[in-house]
């Protein structure tokens, strides 16, 4: 079964979740249809009660892609979303891999769906999409991203990008946040921001090491967006996973050291303060 299919059993596992007697019923997503040039995009909404408007938040998904293989959302997905819903914001994930009948690209070193182009679309169509509702208000709308989401985050708000189609009535992203890109190329390219981005990385991420953004923030001084890089010693990759032990993962295309593996968990304190600093950013 096409992974574009199963964003539907994310409906029935809410629903099952929302009857349990020793839990709060979870925020509950839709499913979404968004039209692109060539087909549809796949994603899943969450919203909180009211008619708005209010601020939004296009989030990205890495390169494990928007739902496991049970056709399950994400936990990291989930967590994020019913975290910037208490907040107040609308959140929508698009599913860059499965709309395309596509599983995990973590494994997959020449992968069709790219970070820098066909993601980038996806973004700026979920951008105008998330724009388009009534309960959205369309100047207050930011792009967030995890590992490879992240990458496509920082090419989407590179300066040297105008949008697409950009006319009177596009409105662009308001700001961006990045968990854990990896920068290495973006740096080779002279990335610089057109709106103001923030990059959160762990200094033990030997997937997407630190040292690239760091290197690729410095040298946008000055010509960028105000654009701002915390760096959380000890921290691993997914360090804002809410419950995944650090452990070595195999298999990984394009890892920082070419060897396919690398480590990855959560990092309590550096969770901590992602889930705080995120929606201030968001906020501003």
């Amino acid at each position: 079964m096409r992974r574009s299919l199963t964003l539907a059993a994310v409906l029935m596992l809410a629903a099952g979740s929302a009857t349990a007697a020793t839990a709060p019923a979870p925020v509950a997503p839709t499913p979404v249809d968004i039209p692109l040039d060539k087909g549809v995009l796949k994603a899943v909404l969450f919203r909180p009660d009211g008619a708005g408007p209010f601020p939004a938040v296009v989030a990205l998904h890495g390169c494990d892609g928007l739902v496991t293989r049970k056709g399950v959302l994400g936990t990291r997905s989930r967590d994020w979303a019913e975290h910037l819903v208490k907040a107040g914001f609308v959140v929508l994930l698009p599913d860059s891999y499965g709309s395309r009948g596509l599983g995990s690209q973590c494994g997959v070193r020449r992968r069709t769906v790219r970070s820098s182009r066909d993601r980038v679309a996806d973004a700026n169509a979920a951008r105008r999409w998330v724009q388009a509702q009534t309960y959205v208000e369309p100047h207050h709308v930011t792009l967030l991203g995890w590992s490879t989401g992240a990458n496509t985050v920082l090419w989407t708000v590179r300066r040297r990008l105008a949008l697409a189609d950009a006319n009177a009535n596009d409105i662009d992203f308001r700001s961006a946040v990045a968990l854990y890109p990896g920068c290495a190329r973006l740096d080779n390219a002279g990335w610089s921001a057109r709106v103001p981005t923030l990059i959160l990385i762990g200094t033990a991420d030997d997937w997407t090491p630190a040292p690239a953004c760091q290197h690729m923030v410095a040298g946008a001084r000055g010509r960028s967006a105000g654009t701002s890089i915390v760096v959380y010693p000890g921290a691993y990759h997914d360090f804002d996973h809410p419950n995944r032990p650090v452990a070595l993962r195999i298999g990984v295309a394009l890892s920082a050291g070419s060897t396919g593996t690398v480590h990855s968990g959560t990092n309590p304190v550096a969770r901590a303060d992602a889930l705080k600093r995120v929606p201030e950013w968001l906020a501003r």
